[in-house]
């Protein structure tokens, strides 16, 4: 800063002020240090901020005390500078403490400019949320927190497994200093909040790119009876256990009447009917028959409840020797959605375009690194439209979506390359700005045949027929052609009933968007995460007879498909759409290798905490 307090000319930007947040007594840190000059044009300026300390340390004895403050709303700390006639020191600079404070914007010293281009200077503390010293936080001595935070910093990821590391290699790690544990703890909880500022721009850019193209957005259900997929994995959504567990415990609290005891309430019933029409046939008075039918309907109650108590059984109550449905809380089975694509055509034969996007569910027991028990769908569907519609759909979103995270995202994509994928901008403004190859099934096969014939090696047989394997994609993407395929027309035997049948009654319109992955973190450096599925009927009662026969074909029953299948037989227009598994866009994204590591609160097979 120059001798009469202005800013020199390079410093100088068309805003010196920064508004607080809309619905938060603070300015974003964001809005600082996000300015083109760092956030120097705003020294001088008295504002608040919050957030949590990530780096604390006191200096000058203990009169002062540098804190780097983060809020969450961008990578980059903002440097606090606190002294201790301001509050006691000690309470604000161990990792994770909670900060909402008041001062003044200030110039760090001319040899500590290069690092940070603004700071600010305390003058009042407004709150702050201590960390209680005798608990075990992430940057402590606590040797699993160690071996843990180690292992990430270490660019072993967050859910890698790490059984294969002997006790000793792991008592190695956990005797790693301090600063080291500390700055492991740092850059994870940098890469956490890079993925969910990642992801939440993903999201914002899905429905911008389909508001832009006036989609509909569909909220589809989340607890279906049909099984969209056809492979049965699906998590069964039932409270007859619950009411079984119920039961039984009432059952041993209160144990059901004897047959005894049934008996003796009928010899009641019986009692009390004589006695009534005893009393009509002697033409009593109308108060005695009144009193009498008054007991006689008390004495049918009690007969009732005691007959409900005594036909109660413990466990799942079973019809036919199968387990009775017509008891469950929706009268029939039910289970949580592998897709909402079944349940938005009903909106697409109505509305013309639209879109769900919400989360999806699987039964399917794997601990790979590519699958979750929970994950997020993008599906569109799209009236009118045939498979060259919907490639041309699916290309142009894959497209916006990159480009819209260079855009918005550049620092935290910044962070993913320097710590996990070198080249993770790369693949992007590579997917950003080149025009996807499409190629059929079948010339895909042949390309894969040719590169065999000259000598390739593959592990998985090349003949048509085939679900391409993940070598076959990645030789389409990053050797044949260096590029994202679209390869469409599969044989109809790898694909879903919905799939319309092509004129050669051997393939299906379908197709599979794969986009190469550049890095070394997978063995396989590609990934497939769109798959198309059109149904489309120029003829109804072909449709429909091919839709019967193909659900038949599955194994799956009618009924549940019938709502289904009426959409074929009223008003049926050809319509096309494709599905977007969101946390493998996140993973070709940033370069991370393990799904899990991309969605906030992650389930898979014996875990779903929180």
């Amino acid at each position: 800063m120059a001798d009469d307090g202005v800013l020199p000319v390079d410093k100088l930007t068309i805003s010196d002020t920064v508004e607080e947040a809309e619905f938060s007594q603070r300015v974003l840190i964001r809005s600082i240090l996000g300015r083109p000059d760092g956030g120097a044009g705003l020294a001088g300026k008295t504002l608040k901020v919050g957030g949590w300390v990530k780096k604390g340390r006191e200096q000058g004895k203990g009169s002062f005390a540098f804190l780097e403050l983060n809020d969450g709303s961008c990578p980059a700390n903002l440097q606090l500078i606190i002294y201790s006639d301001v509050a006691p020191l000690g309470q604000f600079t161990p990792t994770g403490t909670c900060l909402h404070v008041e001062g003044v914007l200030q110039m760090p010293p001319e040899d500590k400019q290069g690092k940070q281009s603004i700071e600010l200077r305390v003058s009042k503390v407004l709150d702050v949320g201590t960390v209680d010293p005798a608990n075990c936080f992430p940057h402590s001595k606590c040797f699993k927190c160690r071996i843990c935070l180690v292992s990430f910093n270490e660019g072993e990821g967050l859910s890698r497994n790490r059984k294969k590391k002997s006790y000793n290699e792991l008592s190695k790690l956990a005797e790693k200093t301090n600063s080291e544990i500390h700055e492991a703890t740092n850059q994870m909880k940098k890469l956490i909040s890079a993925i969910a500022r990642i992801r939440n721009a993903l999201a914002f850019a899905t429905h911008t790119f389909f508001q832009k193209h006036g989609f509909l957005y569909v909220h589809t259900p989340i607890i279906t009876t049909s099984d969209c997929e056809g492979a049965g994995e699906m998590f069964q959504v039932t409270t007859l256990i619950n009411e079984a567990e119920k039961l039984e415990k009432e059952l041993i609290k209160n144990p059901p009447p004897s047959q005894e005891e049934v008996d003796m309430a009928k010899g009641v019933v019986k009692e009390k009917g004589e006695i009534v029409a005893k009393l009509k046939s002697d033409k009593a008075g109308k108060s005695v028959i009144t009193a009498a039918v008054a007991e006689l309907t008390k004495a049918k109650e009690n007969l009732s409840k005691l007959e409900e108590r005594f036909n109660q059984k413990p466990g799942i109550p079973k019809k036919d020797g199968k387990v009775d449905y017509g008891q469950d809380f929706f009268a029939r089975q039910a289970f949580l959605t592998v897709s909402g694509q079944l349940q938005v055509e009903t909106f697409a034969c109505a509305l013309s375009s639209v879109y769900t996007f919400g989360p999806t569910f699987r039964a399917e027991h794997s601990h790979t690194s590519r699958h979750l028990a929970e994950f997020w769908m993008v599906e569109p569907e799209i009236a009118f439209a045939d498979i060259e519609d919907d490639m041309k759909c699916a290309e142009a979103y894959v497209r916006f979506l990159c480009q819209w995270l260079l855009d918005n995202c550049y620092d935290d994509m910044e962070f993913m390359a320097e710590k996990f994928d070198k080249k993770a901008i790369q693949r992007l403004q590579m997917v950003a700005s080149t025009n996807f190859i499409r190629l059929s099934y079948t010339e895909a096969v042949k390309i894969l045949e040719e590169a065999v014939s000259k000598g390739h090696k593959f592990e998985n047989k090349v003949e048509w027929g085939i679900d391409l394997a993940s070598e076959h994609e990645k030789y389409l993407t990053e050797t044949k052609f260096e590029s994202p395929v679209i390869v469409y027309n599969y044989p109809k035997g790898i694909k879903a009933f919905y799939m319309k049948v092509n004129p050669d009654n051997k393939t299906v319109a379908a197709m599979d968007v794969l986009v190469p992955k550049v890095g070394f973190f997978l063995m396989d450096s590609w990934i497939c995460f769109l798959e198309q599925n059109l149904f489309m009927s120029n003829r109804i009662a072909i449709t429909l007879e091919h839709a019967n026969i193909k659900i038949l074909e599955m194994g799956l029953p009618l009924e549940p498909y019938e709502w289904y299948l009426d959409l074929r037989r009223y008003g049926t227009v050809k319509h096309s759409g494709f599905g977007l598994g969101f946390e493998r866009m996140i993973l070709f994204a940033t370069g991370i290798d393990n799904i899990r590591d991309v969605i906030p609160f992650p389930r898979y097979p014996g875990r779903a905490d929180l």
